[in-house]
């Protein structure tokens, strides 16, 4: 058998390397500033950009898509050639990825500051950066499976599984929570509606953690860590049931995000048997990653990385524990809407994305530049800083969750509500998120440290960007007695297709009988589409963010329906593109808004609050948004918006589409009107009018005292 010579390229890693961690800073600075944006409203400073609402979906999209992202292509370029003897198929191919995913980070800092989203969390960048990301993902594919093909080993190393399963269902994931109709180069409504847009896009939102923040870094997990240790990984066996286990049940769970909302019944029953099943799978890996290191404890004590990859390994295992557990119902009653979730999902992402890549980074930095580590001292700094950083983070919102939990649903011995004012509960949290704030300076410090390292680190060295290797040549003939996995690990083709096909069952069960049965989906005779001004405040309420803090959905508790009016039904949002059901309430649920009795709030309520919140209550946490008094609604393109809603299947006619805008102006006129009667000066083309509608108008087509007499069409 032939001995080939051949040549990695370290440059591409390495340049993804450096980008994690510039972008890692940038999001973790951005976090930085949304949790203090919640604690001093002052800090927008009456900037559109600075708000809550726009900073926190580039926080999650920074944290996501820019650090682990990049994360994920750093040890992919390194760990892949390397483990199939063969240099990247194409550089060519490797720095259009490069180039074209931080274009696609700047386009998706950019347009969010600015107020361009489609409203649908973790997937708000709109249609034209959405193209993007589709041919970069493709890019990224292509050369990865080509260089699959040109392997000098006769199998895959378990790896390779996952980064295989994360590009072909992360890419079916973005296709199909993406169709959207364009109305301009900004400006998109999503294909779906309601329900419908509720299941896919939380379909896409769990599975964007599964397939994008977990599937991947459990890869570098079974990579890094046994070459961290020198020692093998702990069971093959365990990694083939661990991978096909955890690909085919991880995809049916999203719709635990929907407990007690109007979604049907045996989805919320689907969603809540597979991710209880989750935790076998996903505690097999970790068990798998943790037991890689026996007998090398006294080397986990002394070195950063494997304390890191510990750490990260541990929270992995933990996360995977917790989710299970919020999909129960009778914890979803307690957690959902509360910042319990928040605490959840960052002990997955400072703990397991952030611990397992910022080990990696500490791994690859002295490898780069052939020379040791500046400061072990430093790096362990920074691993406490992180991990106490962790935990001063989740814990406090942890308590803020219960806190919030109990509060609302408490009621007094007379059996009316106790907390009637929604600010009361945060008074009662406000310690608990400067905690949260203190974490995440922890945190953040931490990183700035690991900077300083790894520059003096690559200062002290020359960086090494070829690397020389042999290998056998890869060649065909009898393999000897396999099983059938074994012989599947030499067909990566097929191995693909049939992860596509494990991932595909359960999106395909779960979708098809919402779209092709009409009656999971009753309609509401009452509910009609919004008028033109009422759907230009929807588009401002989604550009401005306010889903981030408020909810569109009334749960069938005692509680919420006490608070806000009676529960959400299905056939209110069937014109709703997208949904605004929210996943937090730091503000109080807006689905009765309009809806006239002890909770009704006057146009000039809504002017005031907008503008300047803390006039209307002092403790109020909103930052204001004068702008909206002042910008002007742009009337030219409210037909394109209606005829886009019509070819979505909402019934406009012909003539409402034709006489648009002079219906907004009119109706417009009366809102201005009535504020001017209030003694409030205010032009009737405002876009703070638009969303006075808006407010106005939600719940009012059935409403708390209709509500009996609904009937479906």
């Amino acid at each position: 058998m032939a001995i080939e010579k051949f040549t990695y390229d370290n440059k591409l890693a390495k340049s993804f390397a450096v980008v994690t961690i510039l972008w890692g800073v940038v999001g973790f600075l951005v976090g930085l500033i949304a949790a203090l944006a919640i604690l001093w409203p002052s800090v927008s400073m009456e900037m559109p950009f600075l708000t809550f609402g726009r900073v926190r979906p580039l926080h999650t999209n920074a944290a996501i898509f820019a650090f682990v992202g990049n994360a994920i292509f750093t040890g992919v370029y390194y760990s892949l050639p390397r483990l199939l003897k063969t240099p990247i198929y194409s550089k060519i191919l490797g720095w259009l990825h490069f180039w074209g995913w931080q274009l696609i980070i700047v386009l998706a800092a950019v347009s969010l500051l600015a107020g361009i989203t489609t409203g649908k969390e973790y997937a708000e960048l709109e249609w034209p950066i959405d193209i993007l990301i589709a041919a970069v993902w493709v890019i990224f594919g292509w050369n990865m499976i080509a260089t699959i093909l040109n392997r000098r080993t006769r199998h895959i190393y378990v790896a390779i599984w996952f980064y295989l399963a994360t590009f072909v269902t992360v890419a079916v994931l973005h296709i199909v929570n993406s169709f959207e109709l364009p109305v301009s180069l900004f400006k998109s409504y999503p294909l779906y509606a309601g329900v419908q847009d509720a299941l896919v896009q939380w379909w896409y939102g769990h599975n964007a953690v599964a397939f994008f923040l977990t599937t991947p870094i459990l890869g570098l997990m079974y990579y890094f860590v046994p070459k961290a240790a020198n020692r093998p990984i702990y069971s093959y066996k365990l990694s083939i049931i661990h991978f096909w286990a955890l690909i085919f049940i991880y995809i049916w769970a999203g719709p635990h995000h929907l407990l007690y909302s109007s979604t049907p019944d045996w989805a919320q029953a689907l969603g809540v048997v597979f991710s209880i099943a989750l935790i076998a799978p996903s505690w097999g890996g970790m068990i798998n990653g943790l037991l890689t290191l026996r007998g090398a404890w006294d080397k986990v004590r002394q070195d950063p990385v494997l304390k890191m990859f510990v750490v990260g390994v541990t929270a992995y295992g933990m996360s995977t524990f917790e989710g299970p557990l919020l999909s129960l119902k009778s914890v979803n009653a307690i957690s959902h809407f509360t910042d319990w979730t928040i605490a959840h999902v960052h002990i997955g992402t400072l703990g397991w994305n952030g611990m397992l890549t910022f080990g990696m980074l500490y791994w690859l930095f002295p490898r780069f530049y052939k020379v040791k580590l500046y400061s072990t001292s430093l790096a362990n700094t920074h691993f406490w800083l992180a991990t106490l950083g962790m935990l001063f983070f989740a814990i406090p919102l942890y308590f803020a969750g219960f806190t919030q939990a109990l509060m609302w649903k408490q009621f007094t011995p007379e059996g009316y509500l106790k907390y009637t004012n929604f600010l009361e509960t945060y008074t009662q949290i406000r310690t608990m998120h400067l905690l949260r704030a203190f974490g995440g300076v922890m945190y953040l410090t931490g990183a700035v440290l690991m900077v300083i390292n790894l520059i003096k680190t690559a200062q002290a060295g020359k960086f090494a960007r070829y690397e020389e290797d042999q290998a056998a040549s890869r060649e065909s003939g009898n393999h000897g007695a396999e099983t059938f996995h074994r012989r599947l690990e030499r067909k990566p083709v097929t191995f693909t297709i049939l992860a596509l096909v494990a991932i595909l069952i359960g999106g395909i069960v779960e979708f098809l009988p919402m779209f092709l049965i009409k009656s999971n989906i009753p309609t509401i005779a009452s509910v009609k589409p919004y008028t033109p001004l009422e759907l230009e405040g929807r588009d401002i309420y989604i550009r401005e963010g306010c889903y981030n803090c408020h909810s569109q959905m009334i749960r069938p508790f005692r509680s919420e329906v006490e608070r806000y009016g009676e529960y959400s039904k299905a056939g209110e949002n069937v014109y709703d593109h997208p949904f605004q059901w929210g996943s937090r309430r730091t503000g109080p649920d807006l689905a009765r808004e309009g809806v006239k009795g002890k909770m009704y709030k006057p146009d000039s309520w809504h002017y005031e609050h907008f503008v300047n919140p803390q006039k209307t209550n002092i403790q109020s946490i909103m930052p204001p948004y004068p702008w909206l008094a002042s910008n002007d609604i742009d009337v030219d393109k409210i037909p394109a918006k209606l005829r886009a809603m019509k070819k979505l299947g909402v019934p406009y006619s012909d003539a409402e589409i034709e006489n648009a805008v002079s219906a907004l102006q009119k109706q417009a006129q009366g809102i201005a009107e009535g504020l001017r009667q209030s003694g409030i000066e205010v032009e009737d083309q405002r876009e703070i009018i638009a969303l006075i509608a808006y407010m106005q108008r939600l719940g009012t087509d059935i409403g708390k005292a209709s509500a009996s007499g609904m009937t479906s069409k």
